[in-house]
């Protein structure tokens, strides 16, 4: 009888562990367990496990352990470091957007962790990372937004509204909306770098910005008037009170152009009236552009058409 309760326990062994080459027997338990999907006792030793693992850039496995700890230890200090590992590994595997949203959760689920400043400088540079155009898809995966950068950023923000990385964010968060060709977001998140951090930095880079935006917008498809003399008189402005600044003379540059853009759509309209026969209306453009414009090249042909009517009205 013993002989065949034997036979019979070692033909259910070799099943088993064909069936399932990961199962083992505990005597304990009196229960068939899984190495690999089995958790430590206690929170220290499954973080410690998973640690080692990511010590060793195990980062496959070691996910999958810190991930036990989130599962059956979610109240334990181990938690939030184990949350805060998944983000490091996501981060050492080149998934930046996947590190981030881990990131995230630390701060989301556990605001007490001593980890979130660090985490907010990561965040910040992951930010960066994407500002530079780099990485745009995460482990394959299309990313949902036009371009990371903008939600991290503003999360940078969000997560410490007056630490030491927000006003940097906040105008690099401008710069990202004016890459994109949103310029009335851009100018409103420049705005906020005046306005919430009057004593930063990037007060100045900010101003310059705004006019910049203004700028951009009169260079559209469709010529904006407004746009063109708001970017004007904020680039005067501008150069005004930072007489000495490098971005002083990149704004006098902007201000010619603008000049040129106003030159080129008076001298249109002038010759939309001649086109016309409104002579009287079309000289005044002409002679506007001769006045006020007088170092664009437009105001050359503006005279030359004054000359045309002229001779037109002699004969």
């Amino acid at each position: 009888m013993r002989r065949t309760i034997l036979i019979f326990i070692i033909f259910l062994s070799l099943s088993v562990s064909q069936a399932y080459p990961y199962w083992i027997w505990t005597p304990k338990t009196n229960k068939w367990v899984n190495p690999k999907r089995a958790v430590k006792p206690t929170p220290k030793e499954q973080f410690d496990f998973a640690k080692s693992l990511y010590d060793i850039k195990n980062y496959k496995d070691a996910k999958l352990e810190f991930k036990k700890v989130l599962k059956h230890y979610p109240k334990a200090f181990e938690a939030a470091e184990s949350q805060y590992y998944l983000g490091a590994a996501e981060d050492a595997e080149g998934n930046y957007y996947g590190a981030y949203l881990d990131y995230q959760k630390v701060i989301d689920k556990y605001p007490f962790s001593e980890r979130i400043p660090q985490i907010i400088e990561r965040e910040y540079k992951i930010a960066e990372i994407f500002m530079a155009g780099e990485k745009r898809k995460a482990m394959g995966m299309t990313l949902p937004v036009d371009n990371p950068a903008i939600e991290i950023f503003s999360k940078v923000i969000e997560n410490s509204t007056y630490g030491p990385l927000a006003a940097s964010a906040q105008y690099k968060l401008g710069l990202v909306l004016k890459s994109l060709s949103r310029y009335y977001e851009a100018e409103e998140a420049f705005n906020k770098v005046i306005s919430n951090y009057p004593d930063s930095e990037w007060i100045e880079a900010a101003k310059f910005q705004i006019a910049s935006s203004r700028a951009a917008l009169s260079r559209g498809p469709y010529y904006d008037q407004g746009a063109t003399k708001e970017a004007k008189e904020k680039f005067q402005e501008f150069v005004k009170e930072h007489p000495d600044a490098v971005l002083s003379r990149e704004a006098e540059e902007n201000i010619a152009k603008l000049n040129e853009k106003e030159a080129e759509n008076n001298y249109n309209i002038a010759m939309f009236y001649e086109k016309q026969k409104a002579y009287s209306s079309a000289r005044l453009y002409y002679n506007d552009v001769i006045q006020n414009y007088s170092n664009s090249k437009w105001a050359a042909k503006a005279l030359e058409r004054i000359q045309v009517l002229d001779n037109t009205k002699k004969k």
